[in-house]
């Protein structure tokens, strides 16, 4: 029949489903705050003394100001338009001090896009051990990054992600000593961090030397989708910052995000810290009941595993648990301060039942591929999609990637090998965008 309600239907299924939401966003479906019966109330515009947030000296700022209090930046902004907006106001900050971008090749394609955009150049770090999606990286492949650039008479700075999407950290603190020797500043991808500010140690990149981090709050903190901050070291540099995210921001953003945001730091600041240690202390006695398993990353909110991840996620599927992302090298579940105790109960009982399949074993990452053209002219630059049998010897066009992960094999511009081909094909990609 038609009209038919497609996405309504789909959302009230879900809701009334009972699934444990081992995935984001971290409020896991329930409201921490004061809420309208009906939310369209509370939807509104730039009206009078509701500030405006790219222009904000209301309300706004206060509440940005008392988030920067919380999390001990130097400044903070709000973002509706969830990291991705953030990485573009770094990276377009970088641009206008004319710095060459030294990156972690482990970025999400929202880092990629923001470079086509702004015409950014960049110079890769390879992980040393791991894969696409994850990797661990040595500050010492920085320090000697910035120095082939310090010879070349490059300006630079450092953007790494960390958590990345198993929960990996970087050692964040070294790597800020290394970038600042150099006079480059730092920039960390932290979408997947925000509550580490509030672990016994504190491991939040600004705690750690970063000079900006964008945090998205909606990943594991108790806010709407699109809810995001932008940290910076320096203080009162949010008016600056603002100026570069209104080059790529709607000029109406959602007033329920933006409260949902002030919200969860209030909520951080108040019952919050004990909630997120309890959750880690939740998550480490899990991991130690399950001595099976073979868990990945530092951060303790991620409970990743290296298994047959698909063949897991449809095992927990079967009873009632909903993970972030399974491939056939691991599986993703993102627990929160809000998963219930019933629920670590419930995924714990689950894990115990399943028999893990192995993992496949990743492909060893080939050397970097030939860089043909620039990010910029690669994304947009008139291309067909091929199958991935003919795609080598041709130019990788604008990158198309699932998200999750949203992490690219490969980037606008290079040219693709048999070998990356290989790469593509073990993550189930078929075809590839190429240019004509």
């Amino acid at each position: 029949m038609f009209p038919k309600r497609y996405i309504t239907e789909f959302l009230q299924s879900y809701a009334a489903s009972g699934m444990i939401r081992a995935h984001m966003p971290g409020h896991k479906g329930k409201c921490i705050q004061p809420f309208p019966e009906n939310a369209y109330a509370w939807d509104i515009t730039e009206i009078d003394g509701a500030d405006s947030l790219f222009e904000a000296d209301g309300i706004l700022r206060d509440s940005e100001r008392q988030t920067t209090a919380i999390w001990g930046s130097g400044d903070c902004c709000y973002s509706a338009g969830g990291s991705t907006l953030c990485i573009q106001a770094m990276l377009a900050r970088m641009q206008a001090e004319g710095r060459t971008v030294i990156a972690a090749r482990t970025v999400h394609r929202a880092f990629l896009n923001a470079c086509a955009l702004l015409d950014l150049e960049v110079r890769w770090v390879m992980p040393r051990t791991g894969g696409v999606i994850c990797g661990s990286y040595a500050p010492a492949d920085f320090g000697d990054a910035l120095e082939a650039a310090r010879r070349r008479g490059e300006r630079t700075c450092v953007y790494v992600t960390s958590p990345d999407y198993t929960g990996q950290l970087m050692d964040l603190r070294a790597l800020a000593a290394v970038c600042h020797a150099c006079d480059a500043p730092l920039l960390v991808d932290n979408a997947h961090g925000a509550h580490l500010a509030f672990l016994p140690e504190n491991r939040h990149p600004m705690a750690l030397g970063a000079d900006y981090c964008c945090d998205s709050f909606h990943k594991m903190l108790p806010s709407l989708t699109g809810a995001a901050v932008l940290h910076t070291r320096k203080p009162g540099q949010a008016a600056e910052m603002k100026q570069y995210m209104q080059l790529f921001g709607s000029t109406s953003p959602s007033y329920l995000i933006l409260q949902s945001i002030e919200q969860a730091a209030v909520w951080a600041a108040q019952d919050g810290v004990a909630c997120i240690r309890q959750a880690a202390e939740e998550a480490q006695t899990l991991r130690g009941a399950l001595p099976g398993y073979r868990f990945l990353g530092q951060d303790p909110l991620h409970l990743s595993m290296a298994c047959d991840g698909n063949a897991m996620a449809q095992a927990l599927r079967g009873r009632g648990i909903e993970c972030e992302y399974a491939d056939k090298t691991c599986i993703v579940l993102l627990l929160s301060p809000m998963t219930e105790n019933a629920q670590w109960q419930r995924i714990g009982d689950a894990l115990r039942e399943i028999r893990a399949e192995p993992a496949a074993e990743m492909p060893a990452l080939p050397p970097l591929p030939e860089r043909v053209c620039s990010i910029r002219e690669g994304a947009l630059h008139p291309w067909e999609t091929v199958p991935l049998a003919k795609a080598p010897g041709r130019i990788c066009g604008p990158v198309q990637v699932p998200c999750p992960p949203a992490v690219p094999v490969l980037v606008s511009g290079e040219r693709i090998t048999a070998e990356w081909a290989s790469v593509l094909a073990f993550y189930g990609i078929r075809e590839c965008a190429v240019m004509k």
